[in-house]
């Protein structure tokens, strides 16, 4: 896949809270990744085709957490792949592991109903 199909894209920590509540999308999903975990690039497609679905009412994006550390504490996560999904800026659901898509779009589509 290449750079410019990709609609997911990473944040900085820097840039964290400005996505949280100053995006469009009521729900943000933020999947915590890295480059050298096997089992985040088996969530990866899964965070793109929720991007995809959900395209206008949820935002899907990134963290590195080699490069962002602080807000992988902020949360208190200890493993990866991790997918936090807010409502409003506020933490709604986690999920932690390599999880069915269904799970993960169950737990968006929920959050969006409830707009």
């Amino acid at each position: 896949m290449s750079a410019d199909t990709q609609i997911v894209n990473y944040v900085e920590e820097s840039e964290f809270d400005v996505v949280l509540n100053g995006s469009e999308e009521k729900v943000v999903v933020v999947d915590f990744t890295a480059t050298w975990c096997g089992p985040c690039r088996l969530v990866s497609p899964l965070m793109e085709q929720l991007a995809e679905e959900y395209k206008g009412r949820a935002k899907v994006v990134k963290v590195d957490v080699d490069r962002n550390k602080p807000i992988f504490k902020k949360f208190a996560l200890r493993s990866i792949p991790a997918v936090l999904i807010f409502k409003d800026g506020i933490l709604a659901e986690t999920i932690v592991g390599v999880s069915p898509y269904e799970q993960f779009s169950e737990a968006v589509q929920k959050l969006v109903e409830a707009v």
